[in-house]
């Protein structure tokens, strides 16, 4: 789904900026604490300490243009944070391990914000019945491993299909947290990286 851009004027002030980023970080803390289906403008209006979910209105049209924008701002999130993770590999093994390990350190400090955004997808508020780019999007481990291939670190091997096997790998952690809150993400993350490197690993190496 697509963010509609904000309109000139009035809406590209700081304080309107200032608002949206205020709401949507109360609606990930309302989905967070009570689950999509029990968030509400005025759950939202609430958790923001907002007069009126009227405010709320005036900035999205609607619900789901406000989870599409929890979606992008925190999945943008998300890269700004890996990209300064894997600043400095030099090598494609680093790189897939800082990949892995990477993302498994966020959703361990992002908990919150991690609950919110998978339930979001589950949902369904964003797919109109198809999958969204997020869900099916491999590119950048994807081109990890493709660079591993060039540089003889990798085996020859499928790299969409292995790129799909760790982003969704990656992805399925948020739900074993919902089952045990108290799984130790720095030995899961471990664990992954290891799998994953003997996985792809040059025999020559």
């Amino acid at each position: 789904m697509q963010i509609k851009p904000e309109p000139a004027g009035k809406d590209r002030s700081f304080t309107a900026q200032a608002r949206r980023a205020q709401i949507v970080q109360a609606t990930i803390e309302t989905i967070a604490e009570f689950g999509y289906a029990q968030t509400s403008f005025g759950r939202i209006a609430e958790k923001a300490n907002l007069s009126s979910t009227r405010l709320i209105s005036y900035h999205f049209a609607g619900k789901q243009e406000l989870m599409a924008q929890v979606a992008a701002d925190l999945y943008q999130d998300i890269a700004e944070f890996m990209t300064k993770r894997l600043i400095g590999q030099r090598s494609a093994s680093g790189a897939l391990r800082g990949y892995i390990e990477g993302n498994i350190e966020y959703i361990a400090t992002h908990r919150h914000q991690m609950k919110a955004l998978l339930d979001i997808f589950l949902s369904g508020v964003l797919s109109d019945g198809e999958p969204t780019t997020a869900l099916v999007s491999v590119g950048p481990v994807e081109q990890i491993l493709r660079d591993g291939q060039a540089s003889g670190e990798f085996r020859d091997f499928d790299p969409m299909v292995v790129a799909a096997c760790i982003q969704r790998g990656i992805d399925a952690v948020p739900m074993l947290l919902q089952m045990r809150p108290d799984l130790d993400l720095a030995a899961c993350a471990a664990e992954m990286a290891t799998l994953f490197e003997l996985a792809t690993k040059s025999e020559a190496t």
